[in-house]
């Protein structure tokens, strides 16, 4: 049950992060809330230590720091400020949090470069009032970061240490 919990909560969150920043250009609190509420929760039952714990809390409460500052000069959207702080929580600090960051920030990069370039092409004139791409057509709006995180995550996500726990138990049984 609890290995369950571990495969199921952190990618289902990811890609809800990913579809509702495409259709709307937000990221609603509850992602982040589930995600720290449910390792605040998990975290203990796997035997991770207290001060290991107290670890992937600090990695969470550095990376909102660094991203609210980045969202208070307009650097980036709050969703997507407190769904990194979260996923820090789940990463811990050390490898599989700089692995995360790379891998979104490299998506986010290709991601931010193709919407610019369909914002200048003929076709987003064409698709602009369609559901799933109408956020990437307007040149006011933003870029739905949410996406290069939600993809970040899922891709670093088996190297993170309740997933490793996670499959260390399958493979023991």
């Amino acid at each position: 049950m609890l290995e369950a919990l571990i495969f199921v909560v952190f990618p289902f969150c990811m890609v809800y992060a990913a579809v509702s920043d495409v259709m709307s250009m937000t990221i609603a609190n509850r992602v982040p809330l589930l995600l720290l509420g449910v390792f605040v929760v998990v975290a203990p039952l796997t035997g991770m230590a207290w001060a290991e714990i107290g670890m992937h809390l600090a990695a969470g409460a550095l990376m909102l720091t660094i991203t609210f500052a980045m969202f208070a000069i307009g650097g980036m959207g709050g969703g997507d400020a407190k769904l990194i702080a979260a996923t820090a929580v789940w990463m811990g600090l050390g490898f599989p949090l700089m692995q995360y960051l790379l891998v979104s920030a490299s998506i986010g990069g290709t991601l931010t470069l193709a919407i610019l370039a369909f914002r200048s092409s003929a076709l987003s004139h064409v698709v602009g009032q369609n559901i799933f791409l109408k956020n990437f057509t307007h040149h006011a709006g933003g870029v739905p970061y949410g996406i290069a995180l939600g993809i970040g995550g899922l891709l670093t996500y088996p190297s993170s240490p309740m997933m490793t726990w996670a499959l260390g138990r399958l493979v023991a049984q």
